[in-house]
């Protein structure tokens, strides 16, 4: 394990500036080494959304702006908000209030407590000290990131475009608790139950989807969470979805690898961010 050099990569536009800004929150495989984990290595990059950044690396081909983070969403999650923090990982009492949220109490919070229910993470216990590290060095300089490359969109355009960019394990139901009539879908749309952005942005990226052969589930099962939350205010031109891809539509699970189709994953996400360049661009003239 190494130390971060810096705990994101930004990619700015080329060329013309458009204002869609795209974020990779969990693609992160540097792992710091305070991190001082219980399971190996290969175990904890079960949570990684391994090659994400990658896929959609075209983003700033088409004049959109592209974030990356560095460091595993095992180590803290940027995805959830400061207060989503299980107390029960510490070894004295967090000074803040706390509002842990569902997934927290499975494991899956701010501070990763377990990879399953049956795996925990640690051997020991985190003091208030490592966990405030974690927040100023890798949280805190993501979501200060992020938060100037929406603004400086909105306050050019007065209108912004926000794709928080995300994979899932293909037994995602399974893992979630959820018994589904349905297999789980190619790509999973998720806008807080049409909260986050206009239908219209939801229609465009589904329709690109399925028109080259993949199959799209709206909110189902991830609705979104803290960053679209936090960015997307439709009324205000502030419209923010997030993308899950099911995770063998381009790697290997296990190894974590690309597989053979990643290649042509890869372009047709270059397609889909030039589809949405042009919508971005009719939308900004009218």
């Amino acid at each position: 394990m190494t130390d971060l050099i810096t705990p994101f990569n930004l990619y700015p536009p080329e060329g013309e500036a458009i204002p869609l800004v795209c974020d990779s929150p969990h693609s992160g495989v540097t792992y710091p080494e305070d991190f001082r984990a219980a399971v190996p290595r290969e175990r904890l990059r079960m949570g990684e959304d391994t090659h994400v950044d990658q896929l959609w690396r075209a983003a700033p081909q088409v004049g959109a702006t592209l974030l990356a983070a560095t460091f595993p969403r095992v180590y803290i999650d940027a995805n959830r908000t400061l207060n989503d923090l299980d107390e029960s990982l510490l070894d004295s009492p967090w000074p803040e209030p706390l509002q842990p949220g569902p997934k927290t109490r499975l494991g899956f919070g701010l501070i990763w407590r377990n990879m399953d229910r049956d795996t925990p993470i640690y051997d020991r216990k985190l003091s208030v000290e490592e966990v405030r590290a974690r927040i100023d060095r890798y949280y805190r300089p993501y979501h200060a990131a992020l938060s100037k490359a929406i603004k400086s969109a909105y306050d050019r355009f007065r209108a912004v475009w926000h794709l928080n960019l995300h994979s899932m394990p293909n037994n995602a139901y399974e893992r979630l608790g959820i018994m589904s009539p349905h297999p789980l879908a190619d790509f999973v749309l998720g806008d807080r139950d049409g909260t986050t952005c206009a239908p219209e942005f939801v229609d465009v990226v589904a329709a690109e989807l399925r028109s080259l052969g993949y199959t799209v589930a709206i909110n189902d099962p991830y609705k979104g969470v803290e960053l679209i939350a936090r960015i997307g205010v439709p009324s205000l031109k502030r419209h923010s979805l997030q993308i899950e891809i099911r995770r063998p539509v381009y790697m290997d699970e296990k190894t974590r690898e690309p597989n053979s189709s990643f290649g042509f994953v890869q372009r047709d996400m270059g397609g889909v961010l030039s589809t949405l360049a042009e919508y971005i661009r009719s939308q900004c003239r009218k």
